[in-house]
């Protein structure tokens, strides 16, 4: 764990957020070395976090064994350059146990994941979102998408509680968010709530969040072709909205498209993108399954196009 304040060090980030996958080897079991180098090799690109073991990393799949064991290596392989956070899921219980699996393998905040499975009212998703946030000492991020919708005031109530200091939007009501992020700044001033766009490939519709304030996004291409979403990230940044547009046609359109062609692909076709890049992290696990063999072929051309938009950007 680092010492600086996570909602500090996340304000302002260098570059994208990593949501690692998670390695398993020929046996199927979680493979830590080939992890621990996908880890070193995104901090190294210029990740400004680590994200383990949350969507992209397969966390419905781990045990908590295995769970604990790869937010440790994160924790080991970023050695404080970057912060680290974990997912924790389920129902209450559950939830607050790989909180603190996470603490005790020395994470420096929570993505916490929608409980399992049941839709439940505002009041009961803010007790569960509550009882998690109390039980470790880790600042809380909240993920709202699927059964864990929130309203305005909910969220508002949220920003009040201690140890929750941001929210995660999978859901992709622009309305609701903007409606958010108006009620939280009226009724819950004094802290400084982040909040992030989750959605699958969230390049492809942060100009519309960065509109309503929202700068911060997970990036699951900057798992398998860092060099094109680090471009993205200094276009936003630096407000160059032509680069950004550019990428968005060329690449992140195109790549969308191709992720909707299966059930899973938002992981699936990463891990995928991975291994074309030289790094062996295994298979998904069921109930996942592997992309098509053209779906691949279409990726590896997909990477070679944007890479070809970054040489024509940098003759420029």
């Amino acid at each position: 764990m680092t010492s600086a304040p996570l909602a500090a060090r996340l304000t302002v980030p260098s570059g994208p957020l990593f949501f690692p996958v998670t390695a398993y080897g020929p046996d199927g079991g979680v493979d830590l070395d080939v992890y621990r180098a996908h880890v070193r090799r995104g901090v190294d690109a210029g990740a400004a976090a680590v994200f383990a073991c949350c969507g992209t990393g397969e966390f419905h799949a781990l045990t908590p064994e295995e769970f604990g064991a790869c937010v440790r290596a994160a924790v080991e392989e970023t050695a404080g350059r970057v912060p680290v956070l974990a997912g924790a899921g389920y129902g209450t219980a559950l939830a607050v146990r790989y909180a603190r699996l996470a603490e005790e393998a020395g994470a420096d905040g929570l993505l916490a994941m929608p409980p399992y499975l049941v839709v439940a009212g505002q009041e009961g998703l803010l007790r569960h979102y509550r009882e998690v946030a109390a039980a470790t000492a880790l600042p809380v991020i909240v993920y709202q998408r699927d059964n864990a919708v929130f309203s305005p005031e909910t969220v508002v109530e949220l920003a009040r509680t201690d140890g929750i200091v941001g929210l995660k939007d999978g859901l992709g009501d622009l309305d609701l968010m903007q409606r958010i992020v108006s009620a939280v700044r009226t009724d819950a001033p004094d802290g400084d709530f982040l909040y992030f766009n989750g959605l699958p490939t969230a390049e492809q519709t942060q100009l519309a969040y960065r509109a309503l304030g929202v700068t911060l996004y997970s990036s699951a291409v900057f798992c398998f072709a860092p060099e094109i979403a680090l471009a993205f990230h200094r276009a936003l940044r630096e407000g160059d909205d032509a680069v950004a547009h550019r990428l968005l046609d060329g690449f992140y359109r195109p790549f969308v498209e191709l992720r909707a062609q299966g059930h899973g692909y938002a992981v699936a076709l990463v891990k995928a993108g991975v291994r074309l890049r030289g790094l062996d992290v295994g298979e998904v696990r069921t109930p996942l399954r592997e992309p098509a063999e053209e779906h691949v072929k279409q990726l590896a051309q997909l990477i070679e196009r944007g890479q070809a938009l970054l040489d024509a950007e940098g003759d420029r």
